[in-house]
């Protein structure tokens, strides 16, 4: 699989990914939630098909615990719970799935498209996350006098 092929196409439906999650803001932050945790389920679902060890599901949920409760923070709370979120998932991807010791289980076609997926939504959050921010303390809304 070309590496670089892999990345792009990866972070083009990132990128899908969040405009459909930002298209419906109501369900923005739930959207982006339970991405994250399928993202991390899907090695989970990797670890069953390839007959794991009890051990190795385990860590498996584990990492679901771990990114599902760390974006779940950001339900409630800052958004930057959820960019925290997808911008460490990338660890589990590349550390343990595509170098480290759960690359047999997960393939290449998932993991490498799934690094540029996770950068990008944490990239697009954070975005919207700072640029939300900069609108509201330079922006009145105010239509001056003159202009009116």
């Amino acid at each position: 699989m070309h590496f670089d092929i892999a990345l792009s196409g990866g972070a083009i439906l990132g990128a899908m990914f969040a405009a459909l999650a930002y298209a419906l803001p109501r369900y923005t932050r739930q959207i982006l939630v339970v991405g994250l945790v399928l993202a991390a389920l899907v090695y989970f679902h990797f670890a069953v098909a390839a007959n794991e060890s009890a051990i190795w599901l385990a860590a498996e949920l584990a990492g679901v615990a771990l990114y599902g409760t760390v974006a779940a923070r950001g339900l409630r709370g800052s958004l930057w719970w959820i960019v925290a979120g997808w911008a460490l998932h990338p660890v589990w991807d590349v550390a343990l799935h595509l170098v480290g010791p759960g690359r047999a289980l997960a393939p290449d076609w998932y993991t490498i498209p799934c690094l540029g997926w996770d950068l990008v939504v944490a990239g697009v959050v954070a975005y919207s996350i700072v640029f939300s921010r900069w609108v509201a303390q330079t922006s009145t809304f105010a239509i001056p006098r003159a202009a009116r």
